[in-house]
């Protein structure tokens, strides 16, 4: 990649090699409180979209599985009920403060998930080595989204699924009402809870720059996935990618 390169970080444009630390420094503010501010700002919805792209994920006993981006470890501690102990998780993050979180989270639950600081765009994991992937609310803040899910191909075994949740296009007789509450109120609750107004500003425009459903369905059929379907929750907030090595 050469320097000259451009992309978005929110509505700014930016050279690519400074968006990582830009969104760095994001997560690094907004770290210990990224959990309560999931709460206030879904109502509590997140817990169950995860929920539900783990019941969709087909994880069983003795799978291995890599959560991506994976933060305060909310989807690694569920994936671990599925697992077992027979089983194995890895959470990984990019941004060391998350993982910090999410590493005390899983050591407090008395669960054996391993923490791996990477980037998703370099996977230091061999071939054909897990069954699952999942990478949650982090595609969009990645620069190369189509290596990261090439990355994401390259390590899952053969048969094994992609599951992307992330933030998506809302169904359009609600658009008006999710961008008042995007630019609006989401600003405000991470002025008054985190501290931090300009990163949930970036948060929101990030959600906004993000491929749509579609978009997003051939950029992984692009990857390498087969069997590509979506399912939109809650009127499209947000969307449950999921797609099969084959």
């Amino acid at each position: 990649m050469t320097d000259n390169k451009t992309t978005h970080f929110g509505y700014e444009t930016v050279a690519e090699t400074e968006k990582q630390k830009k969104v760095g420094a994001v997560f690094h503010s907004v770290a210990q409180s990224y959990d309560v501010m999931n709460d206030v700002m879904s109502a509590g919805m997140h817990r169950l979209w995860k929920r539900f792209a783990v019941d969709i994920s087909g994880v069983k006993p003795g799978d291995k599985v890599l959560d991506i981006a994976g933060g305060s470890g909310d989807l690694s501690r569920l994936f671990s009920q599925r697992t077992g102990e027979t089983g194995k998780v890895i959470l990984t993050d990019i941004n060391a403060s998350m993982l910090a979180v999410g590493r005390d989270r899983m050591i407090d639950a008395g669960l054996n998930v391993p923490a791996t600081q990477c980037n998703a765009e370099k996977l230091p994991f061999p071939d054909n080595t897990f069954d699952c992937v999942i990478v949650a609310f982090g595609l969009r803040n990645m620069t190369h989204k189509d290596l990261a899910l090439r990355e994401m191909q390259r390590v899952l075994k053969v048969g094994g699924r992609l599951l992307v949740l992330e933030f998506s296009k809302v169904w359009q007789p609600l658009e008006k009402i999710y961008d008042a509450y995007s630019f609006k109120l989401l600003p405000l609750m991470g002025k008054l809870i985190a501290k931090d107004e300009a990163s949930y500003r970036y948060l929101a425009e990030s959600i906004r720059m993000h491929p749509d459903q579609a978009t997003l369905k051939q950029m992984m059929q692009d990857a390498g996935f087969e069997r590509v379907d979506y399912y939109n929750l809650t009127a499209g907030v947000v969307a449950l990618h999921k797609g099969v090595k084959c």
